[in-house]
């Protein structure tokens, strides 16, 4: 076992602090100065969400804290006001910047935080190109499996109208423009012609750079790249590049003879067996052109057999072997970070476990269902930072947080009351709006005269078909303006009869107004 942890450690000096540090090295920074790569953060654009949720029902149902919270959070997140007014985002950037670039062959990649965020964001973009009678933009959507949404079957060759294996390819011609992916291509993709990224998923420490530096490869015409994140902040993924600008340095030294221990107790559950795991992995390591379909379901057959014999373990014995996996995957990630850690074995056991881990059925309960008991009363997205995050010379040689582990005893769940949970996510996501001069309704009435949109409907529509575009206007105006008379608007929004009161007072008012305008 020594000898191996030996020879995976070559390439590494102990410092006088006893930190592993790398003595041949190219790093980042180098790269781009060099003008091998781009620079990814050169161009940053962050947007924000704001919305308010309500409680439909009248009950106050008990609520696991963290699965409900996750609930409402996902349940917004799939809502067809997100997906529509972030898919008019993207897909108007596109056309105005994105497609223009490289000589006018740029592609963009749209990374979604899950499988049924990426077939939805598929729909609702070809829905809204169609709609809009855009004839030089295409898409596909690449993702694993079968997705099931409202009765519908979804796989990526459906989709997309072509065998998995055709993706890359396909993609790599002039016919399509936009890659939505989830999971897969975000890391390992190799694509010159990828200009810009609109990122609707947490990114964190390697995956966050893993994932963006699908934008550094250059080619002749490209000079830049773009990123438009509607999650993470700009500050954020600035620090999540810092340990990997110029070296890659840890905050302690993680024993890697931890894996092996790892592996030992993962044996001993009997989920799985050394021949399957062998015999697994011949079949993945076979060349590209060999993964037929034949081969995936050999590889499915494999892990449909050890999920039948996790299946029959105990409950504790059912997490205790899902926190280890977790663990060893977690680790060997880690480590090979730092160093090129190489064990045939380990390595085989790593591939094995990630696909695992994704079939392993999940705790009775652990997904809470809210969608009959909630509404979206208003939601908006707003940008929030625009330019240039580049790392300096100065932002350097930032450690590398090892992974840490807690223990494998399950977590006592924390109750919340439904209502408890609502009122806080509002007050996360309802209340920080962008900063503008202080505000009146004479000032909103100025924002409703200036919307070319607005103006337009009102001298097209009688008043009736006018009410429902004035009134998500009126919402939009309001949230616009909300940090300047929070008291006031806060009310607009929260109070019913004095937000309808208002909206009815300022309708036929706008409405003459607007009419009038030359």
């Amino acid at each position: 076992m020594l000898g191996k942890l030996s020879s995976a450690l070559l390439g590494f000096v102990l410092a006088k602090n006893r930190l592993p540090h790398p003595f041949h090295l190219y790093s980042m920074r180098q790269a781009i100065e060099e003008e091998f790569i781009l620079d990814v953060l050169q161009n940053y654009v962050t947007y924000e969400t704001y919305f308010k949720l309500a409680k439909k029902i009248e009950d106050d149902p008990l609520f696991d804290k963290a699965k409900a919270t996750k609930a409402l959070t996902r349940y917004v997140s799939l809502h067809p006001h997100n997906i529509a007014q972030k898919t008019e985002i993207m897909v108007e950037h596109f056309r105005n910047v994105t497609r223009h670039k490289i000589g006018g062959r740029a592609k963009a990649m749209v990374v979604t935080s899950s499988r049924l965020h990426a077939v939805r964001y598929k729909l609702a973009f070809d829905e809204y190109i169609k709609k809009k009678g855009y004839k030089d933009m295409k898409t596909l959507v690449a993702f694993t499996g079968v997705v099931k949404d409202d009765g519908v079957e979804y796989t990526e060759s459906g989709m997309n109208k072509f065998k998995e294996t055709e993706l890359p390819e396909r993609f790599a011609t002039d016919e399509y423009q936009v890659l939505l992916v989830a999971e897969k291509y975000q890391t390992g993709f190799n694509q010159t012609l990828l200009h810009t990224m609109y990122v609707d998923k947490k990114l964190s420490g390697v995956k966050a750079v893993q994932t963006l530096s699908r934008l550094n490869r250059k080619c002749e015409g490209k000079n830049d790249t773009f990123i438009l994140d509607f999650v993470n902040k700009a500050e954020d993924i600035q620090e999540a590049f810092k340990p990997y600008y110029q070296a890659t340095i840890v905050e302690e030294v993680t024993e890697p003879n931890l894996l092996y221990d790892i592996q030992n107790q993962l044996h001993a559950y009997g989920v799985y067996v050394k021949d399957e795991l062998d015999r697994f992995n011949s079949v993945y390591f076979k060349p590209k052109d060999k993964k037929t379909f034949k081969a995936r379901a050999i590889l499915n057959h494999f892990i449909d057999i050890a999920v039948e014999r996790f299946k029959k373990l105990e409950e504790q014995q059912k997490q205790d072997f899902n926190s280890q996996a977790v663990k060893f995957v977690r680790l060997y990630s880690f480590i090979l970070q730092i160093t090129p850690f190489e064990d045939i074995e380990l390595h085989k056991l790593y591939v094995y476990l990630t696909y695992l881990l994704k079939k392993l059925p999940k705790e009775k309960g652990s997904t809470i269902h809210l969608a009959d008991e909630i509404a979206l009363e208003y939601y908006t997205t707003k940008k929030t930072f625009e330019g240039s995050i580049s790392l300096t010379p100065d932002d350097g040689n930032v450690p590398i947080t090892p992974v840490m582990f807690a223990g494998t005893g399950a977590k006592e769940d924390k109750k919340e009351y439904l209502s408890s949970i609502i009122d806080r996510l509002n007050e996360r996501f309802g209340t920080n709006f962008t900063k503008a001069d202080q505000l009146s309704v004479e000032q909103i009435k100025e924002d409703f005269a200036a919307d070319e949109d607005l103006v337009q409907k009102a001298k097209t529509n009688t008043i009736d078909d006018f009410r429902f575009a004035f009134e998500k206007v009126f919402i939009d105006k309001v949230i616009d303006r909300m940090d300047q008379n929070k008291a006031f608007f806060t009310r607009v929004l929260d109070d019913e009869q004095f937000r309808n009161a208002l909206m009815e007072y300022m309708l036929v008012e706008t409405y003459e107004k607007l009419n009038s305008v030359a």
